[in-house]
């Protein structure tokens, strides 16, 4: 396989070692030194890059000659990729939360905010603009629900009624400990904790308040592909989601609403890795995607909120509380606090594979 043409063939065996393995290197390919022409990156899969396909990635291609090749994996397949050392990505498109992970053990390189031509560094949210990672787009954990099992309006309004098995018997999903962060906020506020007390997060107390209804829950979701199907598909009546998955699903005419009551405000972010091949290539796409115009086009599709302040005129309606006429995200919402979980992220992850397994 030569430095200019990474084949369809090298790519497929790119996502099979991906799927394949979890602490074993992703690629059972050689890739070269040399790969201006191509930009590999870890995305969540699925519909998120469906749309950035159309309003991302192809306008790039055309303004630059770059291929940007998506390879879906989740974060706990990234994170074995990364402390294994057998990096073969030139940028990681994941949750902020991640991205502090990997920046504290060293894995991922500065911003270089000085060398933008697209973006003006100074249009980005300051609560998305780090040293070592910049916000893509800013959405949320909300509960979701398909409409033909839960009509609208009865849905459960809180999360104390999620996790209320007597008022809503139904199958519903929570996120998997794979997906970066399972829902122990969620849990605690089911259990009384209010928004603003809920850091540092009582994992003992989280975890024993979601056994209580884990009988009703036949899968947790690893993917955020894997939560909207199985939403849409009425696998489960209702569940944990991201806001931007659901909201495609919905605009591709999927049954399913969302109560936007005690959201936890996520961000989308990009790191380019240490030992990344394309570091130029990296840093133009994070340029050019963190753009006014190409945020207002992909943002207003994919339903988030825009990092960038001059697109903000572009932010779907279906994201606005019209009582407040700010984003669901300040009106309902807490932020997750990716800091706790950057420090903590072991130690849950430990009490997961215990708990998941008793």
């Amino acid at each position: 396989m030569t430095d200019h043409s990474r084949t369809s063939t090298g790519r497929r065996a790119f996502t099979a070692a991906v799927a394949a393995t979890t602490v074993a290197p992703f690629m059972i390919w050689s890739r070269k030194a040399s790969a201006a022409g191509q930009l590999v990156v870890r995305t969540p899969g699925g519909v998120f890059d469906d749309v950035k396909r159309e309003t991302v990635y192809e306008p790039f291609r055309k303004e630059t000659g770059i291929e940007v090749v998506p390879v879906a994996a989740t974060n706990a397949k990234l994170m074995a990729m990364m402390k294994s050392g057998q990096n073969e990505l030139d940028l990681i498109d994941t949750g902020d939360s991640t991205l502090l992970e990997l920046e504290k053990d060293n894995y991922l390189m500065p911003i270089a905010y000085n060398e933008f031509k697209y973006t003006n560094p100074a249009d980005i949210d300051p609560v998305v603009k780090r040293k070592n990672q910049i916000g893509c787009f800013i959405y949320a954990m909300v509960l979701g629900y398909n409409t033909k099992a839960i009509k609208p309006g009865s849905e459960p309004k809180s999360w104390a009624e999620f996790f209320d098995l007597k008022k809503f018997p139904q199958r519903r999903t929570l996120p998997d400990m794979a997906s970066g962060t399972p829902s122990l906020e969620f849990a605690l506020l089911a259990d009384g904790v209010p928004m603003d007390k809920l850091y540092p997060i009582d994992i003992d107390r989280a975890f024993k308040v979601t056994s209580r209804i884990r009988s009703a829950i036949p899968k947790f979701w690893d993917t955020g592909a894997l939560s909207s199907t199985m939403l849409a598909d009425n696998e489960v009546a209702m569940g944990a989601i991201w806001s931007t998955r659901i909201g495609v699903a919905i605009d591709q005419g999927a049954p399913l609403g969302i109560q936007w009551n005690q959201n936890a405000l996520l961000a989308q972010a990009y790191g380019i890795p240490v030992g990344a091949k394309n570091v130029e290539g990296a840093k133009k796409f994070i340029d050019y995607s963190s753009s006014p115009e190409v945020q207002a086009r992909w943002l207003n599709k994919y339903k988030a909120i825009p990092v960038n302040v001059k697109a903000y005129a572009a932010t779907a309606k279906e994201l606005i509380d019209p009582a407040t006429k700010t984003p669901w995200t300040r009106s309902k919402g807490f932020v997750l606090d990716i800091g706790w979980w950057a420090d903590n992220r072991v130690k849950v992850n430990d009490y997961w594979s215990k708990w998941i397994v008793s």
